[in-house]
């Protein structure tokens, strides 16, 4: 904790040390009004997400392409543009692309992201954060990762492009689904940068800074990042986010081509939040559960915070739920671009990173109980069926649990994961022919992954906010004292405790060409890629069945009997099951785009795409080399653009059709059972973003999507035990895309105000996300909802300005969530529920110093 706390002073005090010599130096430039408008301008920078005149380069070959001649679907935001959407997360910002739909109700990091069409269900398959071009990791997802968990939106960051489906799968990684390629700010001739302090109702401190500067001709430095300390709105009696990040970078202009090199340093631990109880009455109708504010109560407390997990590989470690699932990793990257004078031009993007991303966070099991229920009841799910009347129940802390107690068992599961990559892109073009250019290009990616993983580790608490846990012993028939619980009240040591070393090599070579004839713009772009993935996962230690139940995977830590909490421990024995996955596959994509006008186009693109497996998801547990098959895409879209004074207009439809889907049964503790169940799915929808400006600084703007998608190739029914711990079996055919609302949009109305000292900027959103089921089965029906979103952005001369923001302002209770280990419905016989609702009203306001 000290080391983090001096980190964190580090951090705020580099910023300012940082920013102070340049912000005097930028005291002695020209005159205001001699001075470009910088960031903190808003006029210069609102408009980028609907400007067909923007140029992007994701998804592009070479150079970059109009927004109007982009044959694909891509959203694009300015500095500017990302702060007045209020994104909650890096992941929450991809709200401003129509069709994708993050999950940002589990924190800062974790996000579930689903993109429309894509049948995700957890964590980020079709999703890959890039930093310059480059992607963060050599998987888009593991288990207990997605990569907006590497990443923190801050003032070092230039803009953003996203972009799905389309030329992706040939490009960069070959996400055959979203990308979002974020873009670093550089110095410049004159010295610009900015301070801003930010105040949050949720105990929000943050302090964020950047300067740009020259460093000597035709070389330029910046420098910035971010810290910051808070309570969360679910606040769990110790700091929720606590952290901070510096960047740097030196650019190099040249006659020819250009050279920026960056760094970046990411310190951050964030709460991940876990579901809570509610009450549900009907088939899509929520409300509070007695005790528990779903808006902004949580299970977490100081008194949960700390514990110690004997089952964890390597001899037991000591996990803090205060480090959440944050970050601590280092980036070092760099970009090339050079033009020959014969037509030929290179290009080269290449990153390493390296760093921890540890989960630290409890996991929910079955619903609550009484206490007695809990201890006696044979028919209570994750009861633990003891002798009537034997138990003696006792709070951590001191003091009797009173029978009628609600209780609660949650797994506090500690997740350290080490992740290192480093990738290289490389491209050589040739213009063969006026308007005609071919590209090949190289991509090699090799990453690693070392885990150890303590999953289980039941722990008894009271279910009410900031719980308290609870231990438990009861004389059995013959008279002996047992004890059910240790004295941090965990149940068990783990049904779940694996170490894991992955190695993995990523190597694709792809070929492109660009044909402009006329209005038309159109490309052919196609890659054959090979993962060499090589998991080693370790084997169990085989204790003779020390108890006579016929288990030999499970040991009895202690020796004892009588302390039933170690006596079925996993360990991992010191030798490893060595799991080879080697494959390879193809992908390409054509596009056409017809410019009517230079405010007028229309597109159409077909492609194809495939997802390979990943160390978690595929390769481990298929020791028999007979492993799932690759999720497989074929993906068509038409896409119309329009832009005038009035009316931008950015609409698109597609059909994607996957195979070689896998679904893989967990049990209530969220341990893998038997093999993936493999299925497929289609879907057809329609993505819009879209402006009118009736008067001048009246903006109307709406994102919106509609998706119809289903499962299909599945006829048979899925077994599974429900959540009362019956058996059952639920056919998948025809069903609703898990997670994925039909119908959601956001409408924002804003008005400028300008006046002879500055401007102010008004705006507010609603949204609404219409109906979404839980899992595969649609028999746990999430409901719909809508909320109110505002904000004030004040410009006061060139200097200064002032913004208030506001989440959730209505304090809507919506979900997101349900238990994702339970399948089918999660509300027990009486309609109680645990799920992960929206966060209640956050309001913060910032004043910032720009130069």
């Amino acid at each position: 904790m000290n080391r983090l706390n001096s980190t964190h002073r580090a951090l705020s005090v580099a910023i300012a040390a940082a920013l102070l010599p340049v912000l005097a130096q930028a005291q002695t430039q020209p005159a205001p009004s001699d001075v470009p408008a910088q960031d903190g301008t808003v006029q210069a920078n609102t408009d980028r997400a609907t400007t067909l005149d923007a140029v992007v380069v994701t998804g592009s070959a070479v150079g970059g392409v109009s927004k109007l001649e982009a044959s694909y679907n891509i959203v694009t935001a300015s500095a500017e543009e990302i702060r007045q959407s209020n994104p909650k997360s890096t992941a929450d910002l991809l709200k401003i692309s129509p069709g994708m739909w993050p999950e940002s109700t589990g924190g800062q990091t974790g996000a579930n992201i689903e993109i429309a069409g894509f049948p995700g269900g957890g964590d980020a398959p079709y999703f890959s954060t890039l930093l310059m071009g480059s992607p963060l990791y050599g998987m888009p997802t593991l288990s207990f990762f997605e990569t907006t968990s590497l990443f923190r939106l801050d003032d070092t960051i230039e803009s953003v492009e996203i972009l799905q489906g389309g030329p992706s799968v040939v490009f960069a990684d070959g996400q055959m689904g979203a990308t979002a390629n974020f873009f670093l700010k550089t110095g410049s001739e004159v010295p610009t940068g900015s301070i801003g302090l930010t105040y949050g109702n949720e105990g929000l401190w943050r302090l964020d800074g950047f300067s740009g500067f020259k460093i000597a001709d035709g070389w330029y430095g910046s420098f910035g990042g971010f810290w910051r300390s808070s309570d969360g709105v679910r606040d769990p009696e110790f700091k929720a986010d606590e952290g901070g990040q510096l960047t740097a970078t030196v650019a190099h202009d040249f006659d020819r081509g250009s050279l920026v090199l960056y760094a970046r340093y990411l310190d951050d631990k964030n709460q991940f939040i876990t579901p809570i109880p509610l009450i549900q009455s009907g088939e899509d109708h929520f409300s509070a559960y007695p005790g528990f504010d779903p808006l902004k109560d949580t299970y977490y407390s100081r008194a949960i915070q700390h514990v110690r997990l004997p089952g964890y590989p390597g001899g037991g470690t000591e996990a803090n739920l205060a480090d959440g699932r944050g970050a601590e990793f280092f980036f070092l990257g760099g970009n090339f671009e050079y033009e020959f004078d014969n037509g030929w031009s290179i290009s080269d993007r290449f990153l390493f990173d390296e760093g921890v991303a540890d989960t630290n966070a409890l996991f929910s099991g079955n619903n609550p109980a009484t206490l007695d229920d809990m201890l006696y009841a044979a028919d209570t799910p994750g009861g633990l069926g003891l002798p009537a009347g034997s138990a003696t129940a006792t709070y951590v802390g001191g003091g009797a649990v009173p029978g009628d107690q609600s209780v609660i068992a949650q797994g506090w599961w500690h997740i350290h994961k080490r992740l290192k990559s480093i990738n290289n892109d490389f491209r050589l073009s040739k213009e063969l022919f006026e308007g005609n250019i071919l590209t090949l290009g190289l991509y090699v990616n090799h990453y690693t992954m070392d885990d150890k993983w303590a999953l289980g580790n039941q722990m008894l608490m009271t279910n009410a906010p900031n719980a308290t846990p609870i231990t438990v012993s009861y004389v059995d028939a013959d008279g002996n004292v047992r004890q059910r619980t240790d004295d941090q009240g965990l149940l068990d040591y783990g049904t779940f405790n694996i170490a894991q070393h992955g190695r993995a090599t990523n190597t694709a070579l792809y070929l492109s060409d660009s044909w402009r004839i006329g209005k038309w713009l159109l490309d052919l772009s196609g890659r054959i890629e090979n993962q060499d993935a090589t998991n080693n996962v370790c084997n169990f230690q085989n204790d003779e069945d020390a108890d006579g139940d016929g288990v030999t995977d499970f040991v009895d830590l202690d020796g004892d009997p009588l302390t039933e909490y170690d006596n079925h421990v996993p360990v991992c024995d010191g030798t490893y099951a060595r799991i080879r996955y080697d494959k390879t596959h193809p992908s390409w994509t054509a596009g056409a785009n017809y410019s009517f006008t230079e405010r007028m186009s229309a597109y159409g693109r077909v492609n194809t795409g495939g997802h390979f497996l990943d160390f978690d998801n595929g390769i481990r547990g298929s020791t028999d080399g007979n492993f799932p098959p690759m999720h497989k895409i074929r993906n068509y879209e038409i896409g119309f653009k329009y832009q005038s004074d009035l009316l931008y207009a950015d609409v698109s439809g597609y059909r994607r059709r996957f195979t070689g889907l896998p679904y893989q049964p967990t049990d209530n503790a969220g341990t893998p059972v038997g093999r993936p169940l493999i299925y497929g799915s289609d879907s057809w929808g329609v993505n819009f973003i879209g402006a009118l400006t009736p008067v001048e600084n009246l903006r109307l703007q709406l994102v919106a999507n509609y998706l119809d998608g289903e499962y299909t190739d599945y006829d048979a029914c899925i077994e599974y035990v429900d959540v009362n711990g019956e058996d059952a079996c639920e056919p998948i055919e025809g069903k609703q895309l898990q997670r994925q609302p039909k119908l959601r949009y956001m409408f924002t109305p804003s008005y400028r105000f300008v006046f002879g000292w500055g401007d102010v900027l008004p705006y507010v959103t609603y949204t609404h996300v219409g109906d979404h089921t839980q899992d595969q089965s649609g028999l746990q029906q999430l409901g719909s909802y809508h909320t109110w979103d505002f904000g004030v952005t004040a410009n006061v001369g060139m200097h200064w300005q002032f913004n208030v923001r506001g989440t959730n302002m209505t304090n809507q209770l919506g979900l997101t969530e349900s238990n994702s280990r339970i399948f089918g419905s999660a509300a027990g016989t009486d309609g109680v529920l645990l799920a992960r609702p929206l966060e209640g009203r956050e309001v913060n306001a910032q004043v910032k110093y720009m130069w």
